[in-house]
């Protein structure tokens, strides 16, 4: 497998800033001894993650995007990783792999 994510699988939205953000429950997240990176399960199949994606998705865990981003740039010791971590995040929103609530 590629680390090349599958291509959208419909129009789940734009990813807006004032909702929570959780990994769908149609996936599962998990680190995979045999290809030694984290991995996104799903009926069809399997999604490889470079560690910067898998670190992103396991703070999907209804935290806003604003406080997901506070949490990757105290951990990593980093700023303004907004850009990148949205640019990301609307591709796991638009694959389906994270869900947006207005909760």
């Amino acid at each position: 497998m590629s680390d090349t994510p599958p291509p959208p699988t419909g129009n789940h939205g734009q990813l807006r800033s004032d909702c929570r953000l959780r990994f769908s429950p149609l996936h599962r997240l998990q680190w995979e001894d045999a290809q030694q990176k984290y991995v996104i399960l799903y009926p069809e199949g399997m999604v490889e993650l470079n560690p910067s994606a898998a670190e992103i998705l396991k703070l999907c865990d209804g935290r806003s995007l604003d406080a997901l981003v506070a949490a990757l740039e105290a951990q990593f010791n980093a700023s303004e990783l907004k850009n990148d971590v949205t640019e990301f995040l609307e591709v796991a929103l638009a694959n389906g792999w994270i869900r947006q609530h207005d909760d």
